[in-house]
This record gives C-alpha cells, structure tokens and sequence, in this order.
C-alpha cells in the first residue's frame, strides 16, 4: 500500500476520532436518559411501586362476564368516589384481560389505572401507573409527539454512526500497523 494511501487512513482515523466524540456528547443526555429509564421499564412488572401488579378475576370465560360498559361504570363510580379530584378524568382505554378474568380501565389524566373483575365487578385495585410516565420520558413523548420523532431518529441514526465510527477506531490502528509493517 502506497504512502499517500496510508496518510489517508491515518488522516481519516483522527477525524473519525474527533466527530465521534462530538457526537458521543451531543447524545450523551439522550442516551442516558433513555438507558436509566428503559432499566426501569425492565424491572416494571417486579416493582408494585412501577406498574400495579395484574390481579385476577373469579372467570376466565366471558360468557359470565359483565358486559364492558357495565364493567367500565363500576371502575369510573368507584374510582371518582374514592378520588373526587378526578372526576374530570375520563376514561382513556380498557384492556381486557380474559386470561387473567379481568379489565384494566386506564384513565386520561395523572396515569390512573382501575382492575376490575370481569365476572363478579368487584373492584381489585385502584392505582396510578408509573410505568407510563416513564415510558413517555424514555422515548420524548413527554414533550411532544414531534420531539419524541426527532429524538428517536437521532437517537438511533447517532447510535449507528457511534457503533460504525468506533468499530474503524478499533480496528484501522491495527490495519495501518500492519500496512507499515509490510511496507518495511
């Protein structure tokens, strides 16, 4: 390999170098951030504090079930009994969950969450899930939904450059020994 040849590589090595480490700080926040948050949401279903633990119902069957909408008025008339500051706070979604005999009645505002057994209606559990608000910091969501698009894509197309730009610093020192070597 030619001399000219090698000071290419060399000249490319040191500016890889400098552009990779720009760009490690500029996603520094971002990285940690979203390492910290996705450790959380790992350990989410082994922490009660995180996400309430899933409660089961009398019935796995839905033929014994209460119909949705019955089910979904003794969550929101409990809920707003034993919560009046939330009466404003409607409800955002059910997961029905057959295997487990229940629903899960998820409100809009401050990440509540009711457990209902689908057969009996008796409510299970009443709490706010902590999970979700990480969830929305873990991918930017918690800003805007814009924000969290652009905070993913750079996320993601940085942590590709980082791995590509870091496998050359590792592996072109000893490629260019070697070419010297050669060379002499």
């Amino acid at each position: 390999m030619s001399k000219n040849r090698i000071k290419r590589y060399i000249k490319s090595l040191r500016s890889f170098r400098l552009w990779h480490r720009y760009l490690g700080l500029s996603l520094a926040l971002l990285l940690l951030i979203s390492s910290i948050t996705g450790v959380m949401l790992a350990w989410k279903k082994k922490f009660d504090i995180i996400q309430p633990s899933t409660q089961k119902g009398e019935s796995k069957e839905l033929q014994d079930w209460k119909p949705i909408h019955e089910l979904a008025d003794i969550a929101s008339t409990h809920f707003y009994k034993t919560h009046p500051t939330q009466t404003d706070n409607p409800i955002a979604r059910l997961d029905v969950r057959p295997s487990k005999g229940i629903v899960k009645v998820f409100y809009e505002n401050e990440y509540w969450e009711v457990q209902v057994d689908g057969s009996s209606g008796k409510v299970l559990s009443v709490a706010q899930r902590n999970s979700d608000w990480i969830e929305s910091i873990h991918d930017g969501s918690i800003i805007s939904d814009l924000f969290k698009l652009i905070s993913m894509n750079l996320l993601g197309f940085g942590l590709v450059l980082l791995l590509s730009s870091g496998v050359w610093l590792w592996y072109g020192p000893g490629l260019i020994r070697k070419w010297k070597k050669r060379k002499s």
